[in-house]
């Protein structure tokens, strides 16, 4: 693991702003590093306001598919919400079905089947529509390349609304209207939304031709804070408000189907890592092992019995997602091993009978063993259908698009990706996507990197530095949770490995006579031999509360030692 320090603002900088803001300069320090420089930045950042929502209409083609709505609710015709069956196509047909539904009865959902329909707009979907009577549908987290799809409906008379934030092609799909802030014709602010936070722009549009405001809308942020979560988009701008305010209402007054999911696991406040750990692979679990329309089910139920229901039967796709995920990264380590391709720039792996819900977590799990771009394949009819992972810094998506003679379709993001192609074409394209990420990637990035935003003494940690950092959340990408560096440090001869197997590591440091403070390293089990030979050792780590029998006290969580 490499370590890299963030470059650390001027020390003028550093003294304004902390004079400013009457905090500390590590704080200070901190704020400028995620661009926030002046009072009302760092007010927003730690105050979101529902008020700094851009105004909706601002996006391409928002007006056009409000007024489709609008004329579709006044002349009765039924609508078909369809989204993906991840969690952000769920939670993005659970949130505009169920406003929808406030007002017009005749609106119904759509997830296509992952293994007969796969990813996307289906035309066993669109036949769907047909064969009941549905004269507009409504795409959610997908449909910004279904061009052939949505020529199909149209033929049927069957009018498409997109709502995407997905990468368009070349050309757009015909249809009534595209939300996509990717779109290269879209002016709006911020392009960073997820397909849920794209759904929900459409129901605040609709809102305000209503007379409603923003406030009215805050029981559906618990689901667009969930696929923000979920999707792994930045927690920034626009995302970071509506997650601020989700994560307010699933600990405060959630949607029925998440206190289910919550009355399961027993957990009294979530966070978004929480969220992300806990609430999102069991929404997702549905789709993976049986239907994603389950999910949607259980977001939408309004009966806590019946919800409670649902949500055991997901808990137990989510057992039996993880036990395949297990058994089957076991498998593709022990091919990669079997060939001898550790040494190569990419992780390609195949076997007909993979369970398809789960090639996308045994991506991930590879990724984080070889740490290199990775594709899973499984069968999935007559083609072949992959997930792909890639490592930080390293856009997986440019490198598809250079191998796109070998492959059917291709949609995604930068680090993550999906794909189909024929068989024949499975050696040919793996060839040529190792020959294109060998030509393009640079080195570095084939090593993991720990970021470090400071340097700090251990005394310097003190529950004033935690209260202000907890402050900071929600986290994710464009607003890690801090990591800091304290050189070295020394334990106090209690150290030990812990868990199954000995794989953590359990420590209590000290600096220069600081007091001791305990420190837990998940997975560091194998740096225990180096603690002990050492006097002195280097540690990254995040500052964490450790809650026992009621009292809560500081620790540190380990990234890294050397």
């Amino acid at each position: 693991m490499r370590w890299t320090i963030k470059p650390i603002p001027e020390s003028k900088e550093i003294e304004r702003l902390s004079k400013e803001l009457k905090v500390d300069d590590l704080v200070a320090q901190l704020l400028l590093q995620r661009g926030i420089s002046t009072y009302d930045q760092a007010k927003k950042f730690f105050r979101p306001e529902l008020s700094d929502l851009h105004d909706p209409f601002l996006m391409k083609d928002m007006d056009v598919a409000v007024a489709r709505i609008e004329k579709a609710i006044e002349a009765n015709e039924n609508i078909l919400v369809y989204g993906d069956y991840d969690v952000d196509g769920t939670t993005a047909v659970a949130l505009l079905s169920s406003y929808l539904l406030e007002e017009h009865p005749n609106v119904a959902t759509y997830i296509p089947d992952r293994y007969g329909e796969g990813y996307g707009v289906s035309l066993q979907g669109i036949d769907f529509a047909d064969d009941n009577g549905f004269s507009l549908i409504i795409a959610l987290d997908c449909g910004v390349k279904a061009i052939h799809q949505v020529a199909y409906a149209k033929e049927k008379g069957i009018d498409f609304i997109i709502c995407d934030h997905h990468r368009p092609g070349e050309k757009l799909p015909d249809a009534i209207a595209i939300l996509d802030p990717k779109r290269d014709d879209c002016q709006y602010p911020y392009d960073e939304l997820c397909g849920c936070g794209v759904g929900f722009k459409l129901i605040q549009a609709l809102a305000y031709q209503k007379g409603e405001s923003i406030t009215d809308l805050i029981p559906y942020l618990d689901l667009v804070a969930t696929a923000i979560g979920a999707d792994i988009v930045p927690i920034t701008g626009e995302n970071r408000v509506l997650a601020y305010h989700g994560m307010r209402v699933i600990n405060s007054n959630p949607r029925i189907g998440f206190q289910a999911i919550i009355n399961q696991v027993k957990k009294k406040e979530l966070t978004i890592t929480d969220v992300v750990f806990i609430i999102a692979p069991r929404i997702n679990a549905a789709g993976r092992m049986e239907h994603g329309q389950h999910a949607v089910n259980l977001l939408t139920e309004t009966d806590l019995k019946r919800a409670e229901k649902f949500a055991a039967a997901i808990e137990q796709y989510n057992f039996d997602r993880r036990s395949l995920d297990q058994e089957i990264t076991k498998e593709a380590l022990g091919q990669i091993q079997s060939n001898k391709e550790e040494e190569r720039f990419t992780s390609v792996v195949y076997n007909e009978n993979w369970h398809k819900g789960v090639i996308g977590i045994v991506a991930s799990r590879l990724t984080e063993t070889y740490y290199r771009p990775t594709l899973v394949f499984t069968r999935s009819g007559e083609k072949l259908a992959a997930s792909a992972r890639s490592v930080k810094g390293f856009d997986v998506y440019n490198a598809l698009e250079g191998c796109a003679d070998c492959i059917e379709q291709f949609g995604g993001h930068k680090y993550a990706a999906g794909l189909t192609l024929l068989e024949e074409h499975y050696e040919n394209f793996k060839a040529k996507f190792e020959k294109v990420v060998a030509e393009s990637i640079a080195p570095e990035l084939l090593i993991r990197e720990q970021q470090i935003d400071a340097e700090i003494e251990l005394s310097e940690i003190a529950p004033k530095l935690m209260r202000i950092i907890k402050q900071f959340a929600p986290f994710g990408p464009g607003n890690m949770t801090p990591v800091f560096m304290a050189q070295n440090v020394q334990d106090t001869g209690y150290g030990k490995g812990v868990g199954e197997d000995a794989k953590h590591l359990k420590l209590t440091v000290t600096q220069k006579g600081s007091n001791p403070i305990a420190a837990i390293g998940f997975n560091l089990g194998d740096k225990l031999s180096q603690v002990k030979k050492t006097n002195h050792f280097h540690i990254a780590f995040t500052l964490d509360e450790n809650e026992w029998q009621g009292a809560k006290n500081l620790q540190l969580k380990l990234k890294d030692l050397r």
